[in-house]
């Protein structure tokens, strides 16, 4: 609490020393009255100039007495001005709202926001992508998805097309943060993994932190990807309908209060609803794509996402949405499915009085999952979460100082029985106050952002001083040098099966309140899983469009805790510890001029996990990873598209299976009559754990996207695709009991298509 009481008096000391004008305000766009991000704001005649934030607010401090005249700019978009004057004291602030209209051509700008924000941002293992960016993919089954661009990123290697689990540079599924509209989302894709939660259409903007994040970030050890979605259209009711053989969707948006461009005020709303139907329309499309009795590809999901958004006439907002997201996948004989339901608000609030900006929100939700298969006991896990987090923002000229607080509060409960039939019944209640304060300095050169986290487990106890640095300097116009690191911890575990390469079922369990060992058998000091960061890395503009970036990384793992499944009597501990490693390297290269896109990247990276036994590697560690992402415009009036992507990585680690036994109960001890009995079949596996591999993964994707225009901006978007052109055969899971192998999905041709008014 100290240090966070000291940040604002050093905020509000560094206002008052400034003595002199502000002038801040909004971009936003003239046609939806949605805020305009990375737009380009200056002021004429000057070298002051900034790019609007996510919200389209921009800020200029110390000003002098004077008249100024304020420009925005955006690529495709008028040019919009206004005249502000100001008398150069302190508490003199003024606010102006610009909106821009789309519709012109600004090829011949040369300083682009994205320039501007890589030279004033340390971005280290940060990539921001917007709905373009992931339009850009081909569209498997006829409708773009996060779930298929996360895969493409440096860094993140995915399980494949059944499953879609993630895993970001050695961290687990349970150790990355996955946030929309800053609520956690516990399982943000669905079993089918070409699709997630989200709605593509309604994303606003989506930041890939894959290591070394700051401070205003807490309770996860790898990494966070933190969605937005964009508020309604403010200015007139609009949607789209699609239709693919995977799934249908509708998005409905428009004003409750039309936006008014003199006074700034008003309400939209914002509904999206997709239901998966692959279950039946794979009877009769993709009938050879079935295995083994399931005469259709058993998945089926519904997503359902509302938010009301009120916006005030000098920019501040509050957002109020619901969301409920649900799945079912029938592979043979079990059955596996979830339902997470939430709702929270988010709000931002610039007083007119003072250079400081409040936001934050406040959510609950709730997260159940089953997993039945006949002859074992059935699996099931729900967590609740309600949270609560505050941030505070003060500007001043070159530095910003920003601050804040959450409330984290996660209850779990967990149910299982091993394969020695111990039975596992894990309640637990946690509670997390986490405080944090950051300070961003920017010179021409350099760029220093510092941060440190304070973090409080009620359930242990335990207080956390977490130290984070990020550091950029421009060593010229075209090379910039970077680091980022830095101290995290949780207190959120997660129960899954290694034996398998996918697993569909994952338990949550909260931070152990019992003794749990160390890896040198001695009690540990603390029950929390922590990580340190250390994240290098070089951007070089290669040409105009044209950046390669190389970030070579180190996470030291070195607290684990997971569950201990080979627990065979009821007086072994629940809870087993874990150290671990992940080293690596990633390479991108982005090219985007005129019509094409192109997007590589390469990923060189080890897992390691040390349980005291041995050292081992994790199921989902890939040496090997790349990706080729092309995207063409074939005519100028950008009406027809083709997408490309490849991806080949290395096979995944798993552990063989020694032999087979009779799993004899002796129900009726020494008495027993194994001649009679008919016991279970027990499994035998290697004791070199993870110590084989499988074949290594390709698959290529195509797609041509052709979009027809209406009257107005009602128009038709036509995605014929092919998935898997080449149809390989990926293994997806192997049975340990008859080793008969499943793949992933073969080839896969989809026509869908889209229609917006």
């Amino acid at each position: 609490m100290r240090v966070i009481l000291t940040l604002a008096l050093l905020a509000i000391s560094v206002s008052l020393l400034a003595q002199k004008s502000i002038i801040r305000g909004n971009v936003y766009d003239g046609d939806t009255g949605e805020a305009v991000a990375f737009a380009t704001v200056s002021i004429a005649g000057t070298t002051n100039g900034t790019t609007t934030d996510f919200d389209g607010y921009y800020n200029f401090t110390n000003l002098e007495a004077g008249t100024y005249e304020i420009v925005s700019s955006f690529v495709g978009y008028d040019t919009a001005r206004t005249t502000i004057v100001v008398d150069g004291t302190a508490g003199d602030i003024k606010y102006a709202r610009l909106t821009i209209i789309e519709g012109v051509s600004l090829g011949v700008v040369e300083v682009k926001a994205a320039t501007t924000q890589a030279r004033t941002d340390v971005q280290v293992s940060k990539i921001t992508l917007t709905p373009r960016d992931i339009k850009a993919l081909p569209s498997t089954g006829g409708d773009a998805d996060i779930a298929q661009y996360l895969p493409v990123l440096p860094g993140i290697v995915s399980t494949g097309d059944q499953g879609g689990q993630i895993y970001i540079r050695g961290g687990a599924p349970i150790q990355n943060k996955i946030l929309l509209d800053g609520v956690t989302i516990f399982n943000p894709f669905h079993s089918i993994g070409f699709f997630s939660v989200f709605e593509t259409e309604a994303i606003r903007n989506v930041e890939v932190l894959t290591g070394g994040f700051g401070a205003e970030y807490g309770g996860r050890i790898s990494a966070v990807v933190d969605i937005n979605t964009k508020v309604g259209n403010r200015k007139k009711f609009s949607g789209l309908v699609g239709v693919s053989p995977f799934q249908g969707r509708v998005l409905l948006e428009g004003p409750i209060t039309k936006f008014d461009e003199s006074k700034g005020g008003s309400a939209s709303y914002l509904i999206t609803a997709k239901q998966g139907y692959l279950d039946r329309t794979s009877q009769s499309l993709y009938q050879y794509a079935t295995v083994d009795s399931i005469d259709r590809l058993p998945f089926s999901y519904r997503d359902l996402y509302g938010k009301v958004s009120t916006l005030g006439v000098n920019g501040s907002k509050a957002e109020f949405f619901l969301f409920n997201f649900e799945d079912e996948a029938a592979l043979n004989t079990t059955v596996f499915g979830w339902n997470n339901f939430g709702a929270g608000m988010n709000f931002k609030l610039v007083p007119p009085s003072s250079n400081l900006l409040l936001d934050g929100n406040i959510s609950y939700s709730n997260y159940d999952s089953f997993l039945e298969t006949p002859g074992e006991d059935d699996r099931t896990s729900s967590l609740t979460n309600i949270l609560a987090k505050v941030n505070f923002v003060n500007f001043s000229g070159p530095n910003t100082i920003r601050y804040g607080f959450a409330f984290n509060a996660v209850q779990t409960d967990f149910q299982f029985v091993n394969g020695f039939d111990q039975a596992f019944r894990l309640r637990l209640d946690n509670t997390e106050i986490g405080l944090y304060g950051a300070y961003k300095r920017t010179w021409d050169k350099f760029v220093i952002d510092p941060s440190i986290r304070i973090q409080y487990y009620a359930s242990q106890s335990e207080f956390r001083f977490e130290p984070r640095l990020g550091m950029k300097f421009n060593a010229t116009d075209r090379i910039r040098l970077k680091f980022a690191g830095g101290l995290y911890s949780q207190n959120l575990l997660s129960s899954v099966n290694e034996s398998d390469i996918v697993n569909l079922f994952v338990g949550f369990i909260g931070g152990p309140e019992e003794t749990v060992l160390g890896i040198d058998g001695q009690p540990l000091p603390d029950r929390l899983q922590k990580s340190v960061h250390a994240v290098g890395g070089v951007e070089f503009d290669l040409a105009p469009g044209v950046l390669l970036n190389v970030e070579p990384y180190y996470k030291d793992f070195t607290q684990l805790i997971a569950i201990n499944r080979n627990r065979r009597t009821s007086t072994e501990p629940d809870y087993v510890s874990e150290t671990g490693s992940a080293i690596g390297i990633d390479l991108s290269v982005a090219y985007d001029r005129g019509p094409l896109y192109v997007w590589t990247t390469y990923s060189l990276g080890r897992v390691r996990r040390d349980d005291g036994e041995q050292i081992f590697p994790t199921i989902f560690d890939r040496r090997h990873n790349a990706n080729v992402l092309v995207s063409y415009q074939l005519d100028k009036a950008e009406t027809w598209e083709f997408g490309f992507r490849y991806n080949f990585g290395t096979g995944f680690p798993f552990t063989s299976t020694r032999g087979f036994y009779a799993r004899e109960d002796f129900d009726d001890g020494i008495n027993t009559d194994i001649t009679e009995t008919n016991p279970d079949l027990g499994i035998l596996l290697s004791s070199t754990r993870n110590g084989f591999r499988l074949p290594n993964f390709h698959r290529a994707d195509v797609s041509l996207k052709k979009i027809i225009e209406f009257k107005g901006d009602t128009k038709l978007e036509i995605n014929a695709s092919v998935t898997n052109v080449a149809n390989r055969d990926n293994i997806f899971f192997i049975s340990r009991e008859d080793n008969a192998r499943t793949d992933q999905l073969p080839i896969l041709p989809s026509l869908g298509a889209t229609f917006s008014w």
